[in-house]
């Protein structure tokens, strides 16, 4: 299945079919979705695949899960009127294995009830995210939602994108409560709440870590700057250098990508650092495979963390010391700013940070 000429992932192709099954009808409402071993015959598709198209069909509220029974259509809500409507959109959602907990502890938390949600985000293709953003925000303008979750959109080739999409909300009347990032580039702020971790506190406790752990030389791996939670880490990563007195020669020689082996190769030959600090658990993932194929011992030669304590973070070749990102309570901290700020828009908007764990896994060299 093509689109503009361009292949639609497989996932998609499940979750459009499921999705058009359920609202014409043929899988009525309370009614089971077919097992995994059954979609995948039928689409075949990977039980990856198929997981991935129900797990999407769970976040937009189609289906619901039950431990022991199978995965079924949700009936239509209760006659009794719904308090809020808002929207919530999330374009990156396919890449950033954070958001999927977050927005299910923003649709599970108590505040939620009796409030409806409209979903978008994870339904384009990458080069269409922008564009699909964009038409989303519309779509809400014009039903006029009590507030709006945005996670901002990374990467983007036209970085007014997420600027576009604020201030058009902002020009409806519409709340807006901002998840993980800010839709402006450091230093700017935007005067609309904004929910999930100080990222420089983050970059600095995992440096400190590894430095109080052995290491002399502290290298980061965090690609591009222009993304407000990379560049928060990388502040504080060499705040923590500068802190413990420790070598900062390799603050401004960034890694290369973690992916291209010949660079890494070249990096590591030139520069010789003992300890890497990467700006998110993807990173952490690639880049320790690509040692590992270059015969670097992790920790013995170069000790490694991460940041986001993602599902695969403790079941990677060398289990991956991280900062756990407490994002369900991100979610569960959206929805209250949400109802406060709609209480009380004249109040200051605000940055709310949610605690994170340092979890010590064997990459760090701390554990024998």
């Amino acid at each position: 299945m093509q689109r503009a000429g361009l292949a639609i992932p497989k996932y998609q192709v499940v979750f459009e079919a499921l999705r058009r099954d359920i609202e014409s009808g043929r899988l009525p409402a309370g009614g089971r979705v077919p097992s995994e071993a059954e979609l995948v015959e039928r689409f075949g598709a990977s039980r990856i695949t198929v997981g991935r198209a129900v797990r999407d069909l769970q976040l937009q509220g189609l289906v619901e899960r039950r431990v022991g029974a199978g995965t079924f259509v949700r009936r239509p809500p209760a006659t009794a009127a719904v308090d809020c409507t808002f929207g919530v959109l999330v374009p990156d959602l396919p890449d950033i294995e954070i958001f999927e907990p977050l927005v299910q502890g923003l649709l599970a938390a108590p505040e939620s009830r009796g409030h409806a949600f409209l979903w978008g985000g994870g339904e384009a293709a990458p080069h269409d995210r922008a564009s699909a953003a964009w038409g989303r925000v519309q779509q809400y303008i014009n039903r006029r939602v009590d507030g709006v979750f945005f996670a901002p959109m990374e990467g983007l080739a036209d970085d007014d994108v997420n600027v576009r999409i604020v201030q058009a909300l902002d020009a409806a009347g519409i709340p807006l409560v901002l998840l993980d990032r800010s839709a402006y580039p450091y230093p700017k702020r935007g005067p609309y709440d904004l929910v999930g971790i100080d990222n420089r506190r983050v970059g600095y406790a995992v440096t400190e870590h590894l430095l109080r752990a052995g290491a002399r030389r502290v290298a980061f791996l965090g690609g591009e700057t222009g993304v407000s939670t990379i560049d928060g880490r990388r502040a504080g990563y060499r705040e923590a250098l500068d802190a413990l007195d420790a070598d900062a020669s390799l603050a401004r020689r960034p890694l290369p990508a973690p992916g291209d082996r010949d660079a890494v190769r070249a990096y590591l030959e030139s520069h010789r650092p003992d300890a890497i600090v990467c700006a998110h658990d993807r990173g952490a993932a690639q880049l320790m495979h690509t040692l590992l194929a270059l015969g670097c011992s992790i920790p013995g030669d170069i000790r490694l963390a991460g940041v986001d304590d993602v599902e695969y973070a403790a079941w990677l070749p060398v289990p991956l010391t991280t900062v756990r990102q407490p994002v369900r309570q991100i979610g569960e901290a959206a929805i209250a700013a949400m109802l406060e700020r709609r209480a009380h828009p004249e109040r200051p908007a605000r940055d709310i940070f949610v605690q994170c764990t340092l979890v010590v896994r064997t990459s760090c060299g701390a554990i024998a």
